[in-house]
């Protein structure tokens, strides 16, 4: 009599490395007229500021008495903060970073279950052989041309104009450059003439999700906002608070002002349309249960069996193949990395 097979059970210890893989972004100040040669552009740097404030935030029922009021609104806020802003006689911000598109998606950095290991890999070559990279690669192409990654630097700005070129071997081979606001922010589609070199520089990053080429991008983004304008680094979370009373700390690389690659990357991965929620947020950043932070929302809740976790395990363990649209979400999920062990199934 034949030995039952043993139900296939999620890994213990299972992660993935991140295959989109970007720097750090820096600041750079210049003219919009002589954006063609910033090789020798200034450095935006970090200074700080003090500054008095009054007493805005809601108050306790207790503190609302008339006399307690006077009282707080007499005490000033006072506080120190980092500020960062383009010279008086520069009007346009430089935000430049390198982006490796790596190969082997779906190959688990670390896995102790050979069986779902195997299973895992056959799943995403089945991926690959009907789906491909050219949806996912599409959109991450539309993120890097419309200057996303920029978050609050795009807003408002007159002008943004993206350069994008393909490095190998320290020699820029390919360039793409693109008018960033006359692209979609809230889905993915593409002007009239502008789809050719979108669909390009798509393919390129398509290859290089498959591993057939290397890919190194060097990003470049012009945003004109005039003159003197304050604007936007990453802002640093102080977990310790040490002898700083400074109230916020915005990031520097090497003194230049910048954003942390985990930003940058969190803009690129806005790519998921496919989540219930997509009539009123538009696209958001993958994520196993689409989280949101600033909304405090998740648009993924497992008792709505659209969380990574849900349909992953019923693509592999049960043979549920998810709808193709969901299917794309888990890929990308894997593209993004992260450790998805199941410590409780083994």
């Amino acid at each position: 009599m034949a030995t039952k097979d043993i139900a296939l059970k999620t890994a213990s210890v299972l992660a993935f490395e991140r295959k989109l893989d970007p720097s750090d972004a820096q600041f750079f100040a210049g003219s919009w007229d002589t954006r063609q040669a910033s090789t020798g552009w200034a450095p935006v740097t970090i200074n700080e500021k003090s500054v008095r404030g009054t007493i805005s935030n809601r108050l306790k029922t207790k503190d609302q008495d008339p006399a307690k009021l006077d009282a707080a609104i007499e005490n000033p806020n006072l506080q120190t903060v980092d500020v960062a802003a383009l010279p008086a006689g520069a009007d346009t911000l430089k935000v430049s970073f390198t982006l490796r598109v790596l190969g082997g998606t779906g190959t688990p950095s670390a896995c102790n279950n050979s069986d779902y290991q195997t299973k895992l890999l056959a799943t995403v070559k089945g991926y690959v052989d009907s789906q491909g990279f050219g949806e996912l690669a599409r959109r991450y192409a539309h993120n890097l041309a419309n200057a996303r990654f920029l978050w609050r630097n795009r807003v408002g700005a007159e002008q943004v104009e993206v350069h994008i070129a393909h490095v190998v071997k320290g020699q820029a081979t390919s360039t793409w450059v693109t008018d960033a606001l006359s692209l979609s922010m809230r889905d993915f589609s593409v002007p009239a003439g502008k789809d050719a070199d979108l669909e390009s520089l798509a393919a390129l990053i398509a290859q290089g999700l498959t591993g057939s080429s290397h890919v190194l991008l060097q990003v470049t983004a012009y945003a004109r906002i005039g003159a003197g304008q304050e604007v936007y680094p990453s802002q640093e979370l102080i977990l310790e608070k040490g002898p700083s009373k400074k109230s916020k700390t915005l990031y520097q690389v090497q003194g230049v002002a910048g954003i942390h690659s985990q930003k940058l990357g969190n803009a690129l991965r806005t790519i998921d349309t496919w989540h219930p929620d997509v009539a009123d947020l538009g696209p958001i950043a993958v994520e196993p249960y689409g989280s949101v932070t600033t909304l405090g929302k998740a648009c993924r809740k497992p008792t709505d069996k659209l969380d990574f976790y849900n349909l992953l395990d019923g693509w592999l363990l049960k043979d549920k193949v998810p709808p193709v649209e969901q299917q794309h979400f888990v890929m990308a999920t894997l593209i993004r990395g992260g450790v998805f062990g199941d410590a409780g199934k083994e």
